[in-house]
């Protein structure tokens, strides 16, 4: 370790003298670290009183201290479950030895802690070398007053209890620690195996899609059906760790989900929608997996819009605006549904989710009795289920809809499951025979061609975090707010957005995106894939302001999307 660095004993005499002080004394700890028997502690940022956010440190376990085995963190996906599966021992640990110890936020460990999902956090860096875990402290105090002795215990005692439990190799149950590891590592590898066998999505046999109430993501248990594939469905994968398993294939193409209320529709469809994500051992939906280039689609009303040609969806406006570089501060629900499908093809998603439920009508379908009375050069929307199938035969994008209230999309689908009593059937030949009885009268419109994609270049003075004094003045209000500059970003529609530490890092992407990557020539998809490029090389840390503790990786599509509803932000005509 450090050569001439002040050691725990040091940490614990200013402790003690500093007992009884105002709370500034505190101040003194900061941007110093300290050598401990088995780590080292560093002291980022202190708190300027009990009830601010609490003081941000970190800890550094030497790889011949920490020992883990090289093949526990070999690949990207074991390095990630590791460092995932670290963080959650540590918050246990901490959860442990937290204790009141004063006022506001005295006396509590925390750490970035994660949900049912696996994502790429900075809380904790695993690397051949060492393992590091950052992570707040309060520090205690009574009012005030410092409680150094109190301080003491906690940086003297408490944390090295938790890095012994948290941090060691031979400290940790191996066999959960392997299974969580190989977990991950195979549900990618199903993931990775969906391209090539044709397909868009896989559901596991035994599969517990739903979840116990929509603020509780864990499974729900007892009473949850297991999945069970229709045979004509079923598919084989396999898993490099846990070998061969079954479920149902999505094939690509338009799949539509039908059935009655209440029967698992959006069960499943929700399911698919974090497939593109890794999960827990034990969460139900650990062998669920969708294509990673999957998104969620949705109305929004009231979204703002900045040059987006929609013009496949919507045109020959009343009044004569232009939709091929479209603007709103106030979009419909149409408009903002057309808006979202265009601006995540220009991002480059391979397969739209999409639920009836939570689309505008309107967009979704227009009948014949309504063609007739309304006709179509009176009528500038070109309702999806006319689009649907050029989406694929054009661009190559899938569809996943639930639709429970029209059948005209019956004859543009090329496999349909109808949920019963939360079991999948697969209805595509019934679905087939109806559609060609019972004919659509309806016309098709809005051309034999989808259309073609932009490619936008934003206007990089457009995009500014300063807010009065301050060249940055960014901060997340919990999972789908960001405050950036002097305006508000809504991410309510995002719904694949799952931690707040994903909207952390969606924020401060934004603003590496303005200060390091956007150039007034410079297209928004080479700037997401300069972003992913620099995260990929660089690790998470290079998006952070500040201490990088509470990051998880956001997906490119939802770093566009952030970028997309920033009410300043303005495209090159």
């Amino acid at each position: 370790m450090g050569e001439g660095m002040p050691t725990k004993q040091h940490l614990m005499d200013q402790l003690q003298r500093i007992d009884g002080k105002g709370y500034g004394a505190y101040k003194d700890l900061g941007g110093k670290t300290y050598e401990f028997d088995e780590f080292t502690l560093t002291v980022d940022h202190v708190q300027g009183d009990p009830f601010a956010a609490p003081s941000r440190l970190r800890v550094r376990v030497p790889q011949e201290t920490a020992g883990f085995p090289g093949e526990t963190f070999q690949s990207e996906s074991r390095r990630i479950a590791l460092q995932d599966y670290l963080i959650r021992q540590f918050a246990r640990a901490a959860g442990q030895e937290n204790t009141a110890r004063g006022s506001g936020k005295s006396g509590s460990i925390g750490i970035d802690r994660p949900g049912q999902q696996v994502l790429w956090r900075t809380a904790v860096s695993v690397t051949e070398t060492y393992v590091e875990a950052r992570f707040t402290v309060g520090l205690p105090a009574q009012g005030r007053r410092v409680l150094g002795k109190q301080a003491a215990v906690m940086l003297g005692e408490s944390l090295p209890r938790i890095v012994t439990s948290a941090l060691r190799y031979d400290a940790l149950d191996r066999e959960e620690l392997t299974q969580h590891i190989e977990t991950v590592e195979d549900s990618q590898s199903l993931r990775d195996q969906l391209r090539d066998r044709g397909l868009t999505a896989f559901v596991a046999d035994e599969a517990i899609l739903p979840r116990r109430s929509g603020v509780d993501e864990r499974p729900m248990h007892p009473g949850a059906q297991p999945f069970r594939s229709p045979e004509s469905l079923r598919v084989t994968l396999h898993r490099p760790n846990a070998g061969d398993i079954t479920g149902m294939g999505v094939p690509t193409g338009v799949t539509l989900i039908v059935g009655g209320g209440y029967h698992g529709k959006s069960t499943l469809l929700k399911a698919l929608e974090q497939g593109v994500y890794d999960h827990i051992p034990g969460d139900g939906r650990e062998w669920v997996v969708a294509d990673p280039a999957a998104v969620k689609i949705r109305a929004e009303d009231g979204r703002s819009v900045s040059g987006v040609d929609i013009s496949p969806f919507i045109d020959d406006l009343p009044g004569g605006a232009a939709t091929r570089h479209f603007s709103s501060e106030n979009a419909s629900g149409s408009t903002s549904q057309a808006a979202n499908i265009m601006e995540m093809l220009e991002a480059g998603a391979r397969t739209f989710l999409i639920d009836e439920d939570t689309s505008a009508t309107n967009f979704m379908i227009r009948d014949h009795r309504m063609q007739e009375l309304i006709g179509k050069d009176k009528e500038p929307i070109t309702p999806f289920v006319d689009k649907i199938r050029q989406l694929y035969a054009d661009h190559g994008v899938s569809t996943v809809l639930v639709m429970g209230g029209s059948g005209d999309y019956f004859e543009h689908a090329d496999t349909v499951i109808a949920m019963e009593e939360f079991e999948p059937y697969d209805v595509t030949e019934r679905a087939g025979e109806i559609a060609e009885t019972y004919k659509a009268e309806r016309s098709a419109e809005g051309g034999d061609y989808f259309g073609s994609i932009a490619d936008r270049v934003p206007r990089g003075a457009s995009i500014d975090p300063a807010k009065g004094k301050k060249p940055v003045d960014v901060k997340t209000r919990g999972r789908k707010q960001v405050q950036f500059g002097i305006g508000d970003i809504d991410l309510a529609g995002l719904e694949q957005l799952v931690d707040e530490s994903q909207t952390r890092a969606i924020a401060q992407g934004l603003v590496y995106m303005k200060q390091q990557v956007l150039t007034d020539s410079r297209a928004l998809t080479e700037a997401l894939d300069r972003v992913e490029a620099d995260i990929a090389e660089q690790g998470l840390d290079v998006l952070a302001l500040g201490h990088p503790g509470d990051l998880a990786a956001p997906r490119r599509f939802e770093l566009a999307a952030a970028l997309n509803r920033l009410r300043t932000l303005e495209i090159h005509g």
